[in-house]
């Protein structure tokens, strides 16, 4: 994909994130404060629950606040989750990024993540979007359908690659399985993408990806995100013209293998 194209769309479909551990109030203000560029707005801003109040102070009104809940381990009982839930809708967020419990699933309790799944859903304004994150750096390959099917089956609007705190992050094989997945929902999903997309080259690919299985109207943000911070720098250089050249097939971050293949 041309760059100029793929940090066009990189940029409109970025949910600006700061998730650092224990992370500061004033360096999610700090990045708030560049959620509207010069060349158009992110998609939405992506944070902890604590910091809701300031990225909103920061940005205003210019962009979605989303918040993450059951982040990063996925592992919380139904109470706590929904607790966490009540207390970000209570904070004015937006849009929802929510941890599959994946660790039950594979132990065989689908039901049980599923449930967890639809619990949340029925806890949130019925237009408020619901982003799922699968982890699917850490699942074995054949379980990353099953776990998008069960994640969609619970209500989720979009599905999410990866919480970027573990080893294994979003890979073009694992995106284009939820992209198969997503083509065969009786309803219309998004995917977000999210866990070691770093340069315009990274994101051109997965764009890439996704407009040839889904559509070009599917790169927008209604139906596709980034999750990333220091994707915007890149982004803004390749914008302004002040990139560097790619120097050859190497040059970046290289976010998987083989594009065409689905698990």
């Amino acid at each position: 994909m041309d760059p100029i194209r793929a940090a066009g769309l990189a940029l409109s479909c970025l949910d600006l994130t700061d998730l650092a551990d224990p992370g500061r109030a004033e360096d999610v203000a700090a990045l708030a404060a560049r959620a509207v560029t010069p060349h158009g707005p992110v998609a939405a801003l992506c944070v902890w629950p604590r910091f809701i109040a300031a990225a909103r102070a920061a940005s205003g009104d210019a962009v979605p606040i989303a918040t993450v809940i059951n982040f990063p381990r996925g592992d919380g009982s139904r109470d706590a989750i929904l607790a966490e839930l009540d207390g970000a809708l209570a904070s004015g967020a937006n849009e929802i990024d929510l941890v599959f419990d994946w660790r039950a699933f594979l132990s065989g309790r689908r039901g049980f993540a599923e449930t967890l799944v639809r619990s949340v859903r029925a806890a949130m304004p019925a237009a408020m979007p619901l982003k799922v994150i699968l982890e699917t750096g850490e699942l074995p390959p054949d379980a990353v359908r099953p776990v998008a099917e069960a994640a969609l089956a619970g209500g989720a609007t979009m599905l999410k690659t990866s919480t970027g705190k573990t080893a294994h992050g979003a890979s073009l094989e694992a995106a284009a399985t939820l992209l198969c997945v997503i083509a065969e929902a009786p309803r219309p999903v998004g995917l977000k993408i999210s866990g070691g997309v770093r340069s315009v080259r990274d994101a051109g690919a997965y764009l890439a990806l996704a407009e040839a299985r889904m559509g070009a109207d599917f790169l927008a943000p209604a139906t596709f995100r980034f999750g990333a911070s220091g994707l915007l720098d890149a982004v803004l250089a390749t914008l302004s013209g002040t990139a560097p050249q790619d120097t050859g097939p190497d040059a970046g971050h290289n976010p998987g293998q083989n594009p065409g293949k689905a698990y």
